[in-house]
């Protein structure tokens, strides 16, 4: 081991040797050197003690562009001030990195769930759970939560501004998380410090009506696997389209006529039954049934996802159906178009027809397992009826309805659809 002055001119005259690393300690500044390994890479290295403990190596960087003689230099001097402080650079650079790899955006987004989410939002952290995985994780991954700045959220709300409702919820979500990792020092300022907040969207009121429900049902005849039973059943049952996604075989009692969705898996953290009519029960039968697993799985191991897609394929057919209809009829098929709807649209549908059909509002809400109006506040504390053989009755009533409408069809009129006596907008109850 040589001690000299390690000068460009050292570096150049370092030779290799074939068994073993060469190193030469630089003559002024203790501990500071240049390592020349076997191949020939010559490289600065800093060796040192922190608190009289055994002697440690660590390496500065390879010769070359950014360390030359002087910037391996100074980045020695700094290493042995922090030594000198009691700070071990090789723990101090393992801490970093293992810090570095919770901090990435993937990794982050699971600890957020675990240890914020699950306590804080039991009944909404499953479908944030689900934006996180199919969203945000896809777009910054591996990304150091560090490096995520404004710029990054302003591209990701403008990605989303033909989707109001989504951008809202993405955004708040994203608040949650990065005021989470503010609180606990992860990083210093949110991106999203200090940017307005994307507007409330308004209330959706959108309703099918008559003429679109009857389309969408033939419309989901001609759909591809899982779809088109998935979407019968939203209308059928009136559940969310989680609830639905994720409906196990387990949970379902062909004979008995019901489905039981778990605590674990209802927003409001209490199980519900779920009343299944002959509609219901003839589309759950047509698919095989069997002891458990997913009814509603392209891979055996998931629930079904991608909506979006299947939405706008479903929308194609559904104008299709819409269109050959009114030409058999005698009008433009061109002049038609659908309003824009979502699966949701289809929750409220049931929802407002149940009414319509006289139903009284604490059974809607026990059918759609809201606790909210009647079924809220102390009421919903000392009225824990659960309206069972009410809601089978309510289901059953929207069954028959349901099946009347596809049996028979409807008359088109200009602007509406005309139903015996009643008259009602594309837009009202059927």
């Amino acid at each position: 081991m040589a001690n000299q002055s390690i000068t460009i001119r050292t570096i150049e005259a370092a030779k290799p040797r074939s068994d073993r690393d060469v190193y030469t300690w630089d003559s002024s500044l203790k501990g500071f050197g240049l390592r020349v390994t076997p191949k020939g890479i010559k490289s600065y290295v800093l060796q040192y003690r922190t608190n009289g403990g055994p002697a440690r190596r660590t390496t500065i960087g390879i010769h070359g562009s950014p360390w030359t003689t002087q910037t391996a230099r100074k980045e020695a001097e700094r290493l042995l001030m922090l030594v000198r402080q009691g700070v071990d650079p090789v723990e101090q650079a393992r801490a970093a990195r293992r810090r570095e790899k919770v901090l990435n955006f993937s990794a982050y987004c699971d600890q957020f769930v675990d240890l914020y989410l699950q306590s804080n939002w039991p009944d909404t952290w499953p479908e944030q759970q689900r934006i996180l995985e199919n969203v945000l994780k896809p777009r910054w991954g591996r990304k150091p939560l560090t490096a995520l700045k404004r710029a990054d959220m302003v591209k990701l709300m403008d990605d989303y501004a033909d989707r109001p409702g989504s951008r809202k919820v993405i955004h708040s979500l994203l608040r949650k998380l990065f005021n989470w990792a503010v609180d606990r020092e992860d990083i210093e300022i949110s991106p999203l410090a200090g940017m307005k907040a994307p507007k409330a969207c308004p209330s959706r009121r959108r309703v099918l009506g008559q003429e679109e429900l009857i389309c969408l049902w033939q419309a989901t005849g001609q759909a591809c696997w899982p779809w088109g039973p998935f979407v019968r059943l939203l209308l059928l049952t009136m559940q969310r389209r989680g609830e639905v996604a994720e409906m196990d075989w387990s949970e379902i009692d062909l004979e008995g006529r019901t489905w039981t969705l778990p605590a674990a898996r209802a927003k409001n953290d209490e199980a519900h039954i779920v009343p299944l009519t002959d509609m219901a029960v003839a589309e759950l039968e047509a698919l095989y049934p069997k002891a458990r697993g997913f009814v509603f799985s392209t891979t055996g191991a998931t629930a079904v996802s991608g909506y979006s897609r299947a939405k706008r394929i479903l929308d194609e057919r559904m104008l299709k159906v819409m269109k050959r209809r009114h030409k058999d009829k005698g009008g433009d098929p061109e002049s038609i178009k659908i309003d824009d709807w979502r699966l949701h649209d289809l929750r409220r549908t049931g929802a407002t027809n149940l009414q319509a059909l006289g139903i009284p509002i604490e059974v809607t809400e026990a059918v759609l397992n809201h606790i909210s109006g009647t079924r809220a506040g102390i009421a919903g504390v000392y009225n824990r009826y659960k309206y069972e053989p009410q809601k089978r009755a309510a289901l059953e009533a929207w069954d028959t309805r349901l099946a009347e409408l596809l049996e028979r069809g409807v008359t088109s009129t200009p602007g509406g659809l005309n139903v015996g006596n009643e008259y009602v907008t594309n837009g009202g109850a059927v």
